[in-house]
Order: structure tokens, then sequence, then C-alpha cells
């Protein structure tokens, strides 16, 4: 893992949307972060010196995704990092599938946690957040002091799925029209990323995704190479499978599953969790794919207990 280092940048204030996310009373920055040979954009909100919450989003989004999670977490007394990751966004796209290899994705947030002169953090990853989270947490164990999965299946319990339940292979289609060369990138650019928009709004409750919020992600995905970028972790991820060293997670992990999620079977939160030492699950009724968003409140709160110094963590049955 290469050396991490950290500069600040102060780019206008619109095109990170702060002002719309963290009121002026919590301190909150734009920043780039050169990590394992790349630069992310990261914005880092709250005291330097209180324990670190790092915050991974997924598939289409970016940080904004994080954005009803953010300040509850500063006030609860936390210092919040919140990535694009790499291809995404504001953060820097390499060329070439190889380069979104799980194993580097994982290095890029080990690498970040050190940017902020610690060895730990807390980690929360929903989405393919979540894959980072769980290879994270069995690639680099030092570096997660206790971890949080939203919607994203442990990657044994995702293979076994895959292989025994038709119904996971077919919510899984799209994943593998992913695997096809810049047809993708062509059919989610169509109509101003009309594909994209309708992956979060049909998956989601009513309302979950305002026309603001919209445009926002367009914005995003609209940036130069950010298409393949994103593409490029599914393309990754079926070329390159992750091997970690090990398949138990050690740290103390809590497991939030929307149970209206739309690509994922329900099933996987319970396998998922097996192979943690300590877990706890919580299954969310009435709540898709996208829990950080309609269950903002109750996942923040799920979060803070897991956090805390005196937060008991009960197994999953």
């Amino acid at each position: 893992m290469q050396t991490a280092t950290m500069r600040s940048t102060e780019p206008p204030v619109a095109e990170t949307d702060l002002e719309s996310v963290v009121p002026p009373t919590v301190t909150a920055e734009s920043t780039v972060r050169t990590v394992n040979g790349v630069e992310l954009h990261v914005v880092a909100a709250g005291d330097t010196a209180d324990p670190a919450v790092v915050l991974l989003h997924g598939f289409p989004e970016f940080w904004y995704g994080w954005r009803a999670q953010i300040t509850p977490l500063v006030e609860a007394g936390y210092r919040v990092l919140v990535p694009d990751q790499r291809g995404y966004n504001r953060s820097e796209k390499p060329t070439g599938v190889r380069a979104y290899q799980t194993p580097e994705l994982s290095a890029d947030i080990a690498a970040l946690i050190a940017t902020e002169g610690r060895e730990t953090a807390h980690v929360v990853g929903h989405d393919w957040g979540g894959m980072v989270a769980w290879d994270l947490a069995l690639r680099y164990p030092e570096t997660v002091d206790r971890l949080a999965i939203i919607n994203a299946p442990h990657p044994v319990a995702y293979r076994r799925q895959l292989r025994s339940n038709p119904e996971q292979l077919r919510r899984s289609w799209y994943a593998m029209g992913f695997q096809l060369p810049w047809l993708p990138e062509i059919a989610c650019r169509y109509d101003d990323h009309r594909l994209l928009e309708r992956a979060l709004r049909d998956t989601a409750a009513p309302g979950t995704f305002s026309n603001a919020d919209l445009d926002r992600y367009r914005r995003a995905w609209g940036r130069d190479g950010a298409l393949t970028g994103m593409l490029n972790w599914y393309r990754a991820a079926a070329r390159y499978p992750p091997r970690p060293p090990t398949e138990r997670v050690d740290a103390p992990t809590l497991v939030i599953w929307g149970e209206d999620d739309a690509a994922l079977v329900s099933a996987l939160a319970i396998d998922s969790a097996g192979f943690c030492r300590e877990r706890r699950l919580e299954l969310l009724p009435e709540t898709s794919h996208w829990a950080p968003h309609e269950a903002a409140e109750a996942v923040t709160a799920l979060l803070c207990e897991h956090f805390g110094a005196n937060a008991g963590v009960r197994s999953a049955r």
C-alpha cells in the first residue's frame, strides 16, 4: 500500500453542494487526498480529534448519498470522512478495468484512514461501498474498529446465492450486461442518463430521490470518464474476483438490510452476518435497497449505537 497524503481544496460551493448538506454550525470541507496512487475527493466533517467514521457509497451514487448521515454523526461526536470512490464524481478515474479490482478499492480506504493520522476507523458501506468495506475488514483488519454494512453481501455469501438461488441470479442480470464494452456507457448516457435515474427512482419508495437530487447525480455521472469508471467496478469484479486472505470478519459488525431490496435477496443478509465473529443483524421492513435514504434516522441511530463505547453487540439468530 502506498503512502497517503492530503491537500485541501476550495472549489466553488455550488460544485460540492456542501451548503445544502452541512449546516454552518458543522465544520466541513472538500479535500483531495492522494491515496494508493490515486486522488480521491473527500468531504471531511467534524472535529479531527473525534473518533473517525468512513462512509462508502455504492453505484450509481457519490459522496452526496450520505447527506442524511453526515451532520447527525458529527453531532454525535464523530469525525466523518465521505469519499467519492475511485472512478466516481470528482475523484480520479484510472484507465483500464484492472485498476478497479476490489483489492485496489479497499487499499484506497486503508490509505484514506492513514491521511487522518490514524490507524483505525469505524467503516460503513452501502451497496458497492459495502463490498469494499467487507474486503477492507478481511484484507486490512487492523484498520477497521467497527464495521457496518447496508444492503451489501459478504463476497462468499453472494457467490453461494448466485450458484444456488435462481431468484438471486435473475436479479443480478444487469451486472452481466455491464460486462460488455462501451455499450453500457451509451445506454447509461442516453436521454440525460435516464437509465441511471430509473435505477434509483424505480427501485426506491416514491419521493426518495427528488428532482434536485437527480440533478446533482446527473452532474456527477456526466463528468469525463465517470460512467466508464463506475462500470469498471462491475467488470473488474467479474474478471478479477477478489480473494481475501480470510472469510471471517473479526471486527464487531452491524448488518442493516432493507427487506424490499429489488437487487439482493434478504437471505443474503442472514448468510453474510454468519461470517462475522460478533454480529448484529437489523432487517428493515418496507425499506428498499436505498435504506440510508428511506430510513435515514433509523440507520443513523443504529450506527451511533453500534459505534458507541458502551454499545453491546448481540449475535444474529
